[in-house]
């Protein structure tokens, strides 16, 4: 195994701002503390969070429009900081207490921050790496040992990057709306990399996914899941779900809201559950009161996942039961590139971010246009 250098290749987030707060450059290689693993970086997924901590676009309860991070009122960020949620890798050594066994293994990190014992499924207090702690965009990260889980699965690196932040989102989101066998679920957003989750694990659910998105993506949906694509802007959503989709629909998972917040309240049958985990089209939403409780709906919002979501979607990784989008790959030094190509959302699926040491091995093959 190569020597660890003792400076590496990173992407700092320096505040609040435009994408000139990124800044690749050299900083110290981390060294594994007791209990922790250092993992060389292979890919690393994007994600929204990225960019809205980035802006500090999660406002506050009285005031939406203000400059805050994720957490409102109770960060953990501090600047300079590594964002990434999504790594994939190898550990190359481990601090005290950690098993020497564990060097070589090809992980996934589970990005969550429980601050609960094993055993206690609360998300009250998470956090997240790459927020409360670096993350990923970098050649090296470290992370506690039991946050890095080994991957046994036929899948390439970058590809393995895709799952993690938004598939643990996604189920959730469907473990909190309890969506169940035969049930018609309607996503929006469903092309994007939670979106695009939902759908699959719809499926492995035994649920009938229905997708909301725009024009020329949805041969795309339909071959990851989708029974129909609804166009988002295709004039009265709501008469159009209700000539494509046959029969009520008992869940709405959204990730757009904005000005079609009520309309898909109005969607979905009595006794209904409506799941988000957020808000691309605006957070800022108008709701009818007695919409929600004349039809007695159930509203639910998501953020990450549990340790039990997570150890399920290894299994169904590993399983086969969902399958990677990888739309396209970038290098840690064109990180500018690749976020600009994320905000504007013409891809299906994930893009990853490659640390260019590796990118003749795990980049090359999907290079960005």
């Amino acid at each position: 195994m190569a020597a660890i250098p003792r400076v590496m290749k990173a992407v700092q987030l320096l505040g609040h701002g435009g994408l000139d707060q990124l800044v690749h450059r050299d900083v110290p290689t981390p060294v594994p503390a007791p209990g922790e693993v250092l993992i060389d970086v292979h890919a690393c997924g994007m994600n929204n969070t990225d960019v809205w901590v980035r802006e500090g676009a999660y406002g506050t309860e009285t005031d939406p429009g203000s400059v805050s991070t994720w957490r409102r009122g109770r960060s953990t960020l501090t600047f300079p900081r590594i964002q990434g949620t999504d790594s994939v890798g190898e550990i190359v050594a481990v601090g005290d207490g950690v098993s020497e066994d564990r060097v070589g293994q090809r992980v996934m990190v589970d990005f969550s921050i429980y601050n609960r014992p094993e055993g206690d499924d609360s998300l009250a207090d998470i956090d997240y790496i790459g927020h409360g702690r670096d993350g990923g965009y970098a050649e090296y990260q470290v992370v506690p040992a039991e946050n890095a889980h080994e991957v046994a699965a036929d899948i390439s690196d970058a590809e393995l990057a895709t799952f993690c932040c938004a598939y643990l989102t996604a189920e959730q989101m469907l473990e909190r709306a309890q969506l169940g066998a035969g049930e018609r679920v309607l996503v929006t957003g469903a092309s994007g990399g939670v979106g695009s989750a939902i759908l699959q694990l719809a499926r492995v659910r035994g649920a009938i996914p229905y997708a909301v998105s725009s024009a020329g993506k949805e041969q795309a949906l339909l071959d990851i899941g989708a029974e129909a694509v609804i166009l988002r802007d295709a004039g009265d959503l709501v008469a159009e779900v209700e000539r494509v989709v046959d029969g009520p629909v008992d869940v709405v998972a959204d990730l757009v809201a904005g000005p079609m917040f009520n309309d898909l309240l109005r969607i979905l049958r009595p006794e209904g559950r409506y799941t988000t985990a957020g808000a691309i089209g605006g957070a800022v939403v108008q709701l009818d009161l007695r919409t929600m409780y004349l039809k007695q709906l159930q509203l639910h919002g998501s953020s990450q996942g549990t340790r039990t979501d997570f150890r399920r979607i290894v299994g169904y990784i590993e399983s086969g039961s969902v399958r990677p989008l990888l739309d396209r790959t970038y290098r840690l030094s064109e990180f500018h590139a690749a976020q600009r190509a994320f905000m504007h959302k013409t891809y299906i699926g994930k893009l990853v971010v490659v640390p260019d040491r590796h990118w003749d091995t795990v980049g090359a093959p999907h290079v960005a246009p």
